[in-house]
């Protein structure tokens, strides 16, 4: 037990079980991946010869190699976005904007409209002459249809209004904004704020385990029956690589069709027990803004992961519930 206790003196986070588990996984991935590259390089001596004649084909696999790794610690690392974040966030921003307001002895009012969210929700900032300052709580409830009940918005364990898509992620013990899952591999949440990072791990990994399942199997072609044990090591290898590779492209498979019509892995398997969705029909999707208008949303307009999303009125639910006809495709409704 003392060597134990001098470890965690020296590195104070491998005393918390649920981090040191979390360390534990990212140091297994790294050597998984130098186990597969390191055991093909080691067995497959064409490769080598082939590095030398064409320097460029290794070089490309290497960097996807590091790519991988780099994307997944990218990913592990960034925030989901939370959902006591994003009031800080809005307060602060707000709180300056108010500030510089008063300095300038103008009317603290936004171009845009924009509200100063308050974490206490206190009357005194609520009721600031020549402002437009509104609580949290009276930000979520705009969200959401009239005469919802606040009661129902608020998480028991954050104490805090959930707006829409948010949910409590009992493994990191926060609300999260556009909850999607929590992912034990990487030990945290997959929100609005890493979803995107998250899409692109799964690529770069999928495509790094097919290209050395096609080596692997070109290095068995090519070696066959010369020294059994180091087939036995690469036949293994090969087959635990190809249930990773069936599982990875499912995944990327199933978060490129979330990515399309706009919806979580949460909404999609709770639908009927989520409030705001039980009412809307399966294939009708809420938040969906159109193929290419989704795509350019997921990939490049989410300037801060921090946004809010209100739910869609009844007159949006009944115009996306209509059915495509060739006039929607010409005109682009579909996208």
């Amino acid at each position: 037990m003392s060597i134990f206790n001098f470890c965690y003196r020296i590195v104070p986070c491998l005393a918390d079980p649920a981090r040191r588990s979390s360390l534990g996984l990212k140091a297994a991935l790294v050597v998984l991946h130098i186990v597969y590259a390191g055991t093909l390089f080691l067995f497959y001596s064409d490769l080598i010869e082939k590095t030398k004649e064409e320097p460029w084909y290794t070089a490309i696999y290497l960097l996807l190699f590091v790519a991988a790794l780099i994307q997944y610690f990218v990913t592990s690392c960034s925030s989901p976005g939370y959902v006591l974040d994003a009031m800080r966030d809005l307060n602060e921003k707000n709180s300056l904007y108010r500030r510089s307001s008063m300095l300038s002895k103008q009317p603290a009012s936004s171009k845009s409209g924009s509200f100063v969210i308050t974490v206490e929700g206190s009357q005194s900032e609520r009721n600031i002459p020549g402002s437009n300052v509104t609580s949290w709580t009276k930000l979520v409830l705009d969200m959401y249809p009239p005469g919802t009940s606040i009661r129902n918005l608020k998480c028991s364990y954050c104490n805090v209004e959930q707006p829409p898509r948010a949910k409590h992620c009992h493994d990191c013990d926060k609300c999260v904004l556009q909850f999607d899952h929590h992912c034990v591999w990487l030990g945290t949440c997959i929100g609005r704020g890493n979803h995107c990072r998250f899409w692109w791990y799964i690529f770069e990994e999928t495509a790094l385990c097919l290209w050395t399942g096609i080596l692997y199997i070109t290095c068995l072609k090519a070696n066959i029956s010369r020294v059994w044990w180091k087939d036995a090591i690469m036949i293994l290898l090969l087959v635990t690589l190809s249930i990773a590779l069936i599982f990875l492209l499912l995944l990327l498979i199933f978060h490129s069709y979330l990515i399309l019509t706009y919806q979580t892995t949460y909404e999609l398997v709770r639908r009927r027990r989520i409030p705001y969705l039980r009412g809307i029909p399966e294939r009708v999707y809420p938040f969906s803004k159109g193929v290419c208008r989704n795509l350019y949303d997921f990939c490049f307009a989410r300037s801060s992961i921090y946004s809010l999303e209100r739910l869609p009125t009844a007159m949006e639910l009944e115009e996306k519930s209509r059915p495509y006809t060739c006039l929607d495709f010409l005109t682009g409704r579909c996208c």
